[in-house]
């Protein structure tokens, strides 16, 4: 396999960084397929609860799909815990490093926010503060964070919700993936989106009945 000339960064020449480049350009192509792969040893990570974590998060991306979420929301809401295997503390940050530089800011800040907005269902019960979102409570997304974790993360762990497989939300994920990475167009810096839209949630029902 043919190879870089240099054996110390400093070292390499305009040919060398050309040639990693094109591998690097190919090889991030398939960043949407390595994440649903990985997604799926959410299965294997700890547990305890009803439904397993993979099962959760399939759970949460179907609510929002069902609730006509854009793309953007719904692969959010598939990857938001896919830190649990490797980053069990610090999750919420972990996932939103991965999404940061192809989905809305405003997206990327819900991700990153919703541990600490999850512990409203459960931190009183453990002797911690409920109340930890409410450091950000002037922030422009406090009441994205807010519905996000209400309506698609803390009620996603039944395991009689009809929740649909990973392969259907394969398009989404490489639809996110396949883009520019930090393309302006795609931040949207300070724009907000609705997470549900009552008409195409409508047309999406009546699509799938």
């Amino acid at each position: 396999m043919k190879t870089v000339k240099f054996t110390a960064m400093k070292d390499g020449d305009r040919e060398d960084y050309a040639f990693l480049t094109e591998h690097e350009i190919e090889y991030a192509a398939k960043t949407g397929d390595r994440l649903l792969d990985a997604l799926v040893k959410l299965d294997e990570g700890l547990s305890g609860y009803k439904i397993t974590r993979l099962g959760h998060s399939l759970q949460a991306a179907t609510r929002a799909y069902r609730d006509g979420a854009d793309t953007d929301w719904i692969a959010c809401a598939l990857l938001h815990d896919i830190g649990d295997i490797y980053a069990p503390y610090n999750h919420d940050e972990y996932a939103a490093a991965i999404v940061k530089p192809f989905v809305r800011e405003q997206c990327t800040w819900v991700v990153e926010k919703h541990g600490d907005f999850q512990r409203l269902y459960y931190a009183h019960h453990l002797g911690g503060n409920r109340h930890a979102r409410e450091k950000f409570a002037d922030h422009p997304y406090f009441n994205d964070c807010d519905e996000f974790c209400e309506r698609w993360d803390q009620s996603s762990f039944d395991p009689d919700y009809d929740t649909l497989p990973i392969d259907f939300f394969r398009p989404f994920v490489a639809e996110v993936f396949a883009r520019n990475a930090y393309d302006p167009a795609v931040i949207r810096a300070g724009e907000r989106v609705a997470l549900v839209n009552p008409e195409i949630a409508s047309q999406r029902a009546g699509a799938s009945a």
